[in-house]
């Protein structure tokens, strides 16, 4: 309960939420490998944060509760499990499963899933590589993953470097700021809100264009 005393105050102020707090107790309880168990979670659960996770995990380490590299090692094979769990999702749900789903969907139609199907054939390494460090995508990018069946051998290598790029930074962001790590979340949480107004500006703007494009298809169709 050592680790769990050192960030006390927070939880007090409600930063830290049950779950978050169950998991800053077995990173307690069993060190580094809490950690890993705890970034694998999130990956499945996107509503837990590893913006919290990783900066208390270096402020463990900087406390010698845990080893800075053991830390950094440990997180970045929870996100790969995490990873190959998704990717496993994708691969089981399957392209003609998800194909209808889409055709299903209003304002949507398959064309649209082969198209983007078809981008992630050409693009999808970079976009393994770069989501792993893009808040909400970093979970989502392996499902596609997992459709598209990228080869699993370059799959785990481009998610492993992305996530080791990512859990490094705020696992020594959190060891250097030490009791002051809770700031990391703070200005990641920021860019995790940019990110999710850029979706929905996205999201608003595809279906504007789609409704326009329906209508002026109606008349011709008649």
């Amino acid at each position: 309960m050592v680790l769990l005393e050192c960030v006390g105050t927070l939880v007090i102020m409600n930063f830290l939420d049950p779950v978050i707090t169950w998991l800053v107790d077995l990173m307690d309880v069993i060190g580094a490998p809490g950690a890993g168990i705890a970034i694998a979670l999130e990956n499945l659960f996107p509503p837990i944060p590893s913006e919290a996770i990783l900066p208390l995990a270096g402020f463990a380490a900087a406390q010698g509760r845990v080893g800075l590299v053991e830390a950094i090692h440990w997180t970045t094979a929870g996100s790969v499990v995490g990873a190959l769990v998704l990717y496993a999702l994708g691969a089981l749900v399957g392209a003609a499963r998800l194909r209808a789903v889409v055709d299903w969907l209003p304002l949507m139609d398959a064309g649209d899933f082969d198209r983007t199907l078809a981008w992630f054939d050409r693009h999808g390494g970079k976009a393994v590589l770069l989501g792993r460090m893009v808040p909400i995508f970093r979970s989502l990018i392996s499902i596609p993953a997992g459709v598209a069946r990228m080869s699993l051998p370059l799959f785990v290598a481009l998610t492993t470097i992305g996530s080791l790029i990512w859990n490094t930074i705020f696992v020594l962001a959190g060891y250097l700021l030490g009791a002051n790590w809770s700031v990391v979340e703070q200005y990641a949480d920021v860019f995790q809100k940019i990110v999710i107004v850029a979706v929905l500006l996205a999201v608003a703007v595809f279906v504007v264009r789609r409704v326009r494009t329906r209508r002026r298809q109606t008349p011709a169709d008649t």
